[in-house]
C-alpha cells in the first residue's frame, strides 16, 4: 500500500480522473482551503452533525498517513478548525476533508495540513454527540467506506478503493508524462495542434468513425 500512495501522490487527480472517467469525484463544492496542497491515504470515517465531539474519537483512532473524512449530514456548523488540525498534523495524518464547514483559516494556513470542506463558517456546534466513527458515509454525493483511497489537490477530489486507483494508475503516470513533454515542446515553440492528432480525430469523427484524440510525444 506504501508504493501504491507514494505513485498516487506522484500525478494529479486531473490525469486519474483522465485514464478512468468512471472514478467517483467529489462534488466540487468541497475545495481545498489551502491553495498549493495536495494528500493522499485511506479514509478513516466518522459523522459530525453540528457536533464536533466526534472528531476526537476519530483524531485518535486515526493511523499516521490516514485521511480523516467527515460526513456531516447537512450541517451548516463548523465542525473542525486549528485545534484539531494542528492534533491531526502531529499524528501524521495525511489531511481532512470535512462535507460541510471548517473555521481558523488563519490557523490552518500556519499549520499547512490538507484540509477540504465547503467553506468556512465562525460559527462551532455543540460537543454532545459521540457520532459514528469508521462506518460508510456519504460525501459530497459519493459513498465512502473506510480503507478507501482519498486522493485530493487544487482541482478537487476523488475518493475510490485502493484497487481502483491502482487499476488507473499507469495510464494515469503516462498522461502525466505526454503532458510534461508537450509543455516542453510548446515552451520550444512548437505548436500545440502538431503535437496532437486534433486534425485526424477531427475529420475520423465527420466520417462518423469511432476516433480518440492522441498525443504525439
Amino acid at each position: 500500500m506504501t508504493e501504491l500512495i507514494d505513485r498516487l501522490r506522484a500525478v494529479q487527480v486531473s490525469s486519474l480522473c483522465d485514464a478512468d472517467k468512471t472514478l467517483p469525484v467529489i462534488d466540487p463544492a468541497l475545495q481545498a482551503l489551502l491553495p498549493g496542497t495536495a494528500m493522499v491515504g485511506p479514509a478513516v470515517t466518522v459523522t459530525c452533525h453540528d457536533d464536533h465531539l466526534p472528531m476526537f474519537a476519530a483524531l485518535r483512532a486515526a493511523e499516521p498517513g490516514s485521511v480523516l473524512v467527515v460526513a456531516t449530514n447537512g450541517g451548516g456548523r463548523a465542525v473542525s478548525g486549528e485545534l484539531f488540525a494542528t492534533e491531526a498534523a502531529r499524528r501524521g495524518l495525511a489531511g481532512i476533508v470535512v462535507d460541510g464547514y471548517c473555521r481558523d483559516l488563519r490557523g490552518l494556513r500556519t499549520i499547512g495540513l490538507p484540509v477540504f470542506a465547503r467553506g468556512t463558517c465562525p460559527a462551532s456546534g455543540s460537543t454532545r454527540d459521540p457520532g459514528l466513527v469508521g462506518t460508510e458515509v456519504g460525501i459530497g454525493g459519493v459513498t465512502v467506506s473506510p480503507g478507501d483511497l482519498v486522493a485530493g489537490d487544487d482541482d478537487g477530489l476523488l475518493i475510490a478503493s485502493a484497487a481502483r486507483l491502482e487499476a488507473a494508475l499507469p495510464v494515469a503516470e503516462e498522461i502525466e508524462r505526454a503532458e510534461k513533454a508537450l509543455v516542453e515542446a510548446m515552451a520550444r515553440g512548437e505548436e500545440l495542434h502538431s503535437l496532437t492528432t486534433v486534425d485526424e480525430h477531427i475529420a475520423a469523427l465527420g466520417r462518423g468513425e469511432d476516433s480518440k484524440l492522441g498525443f504525439l510525444v
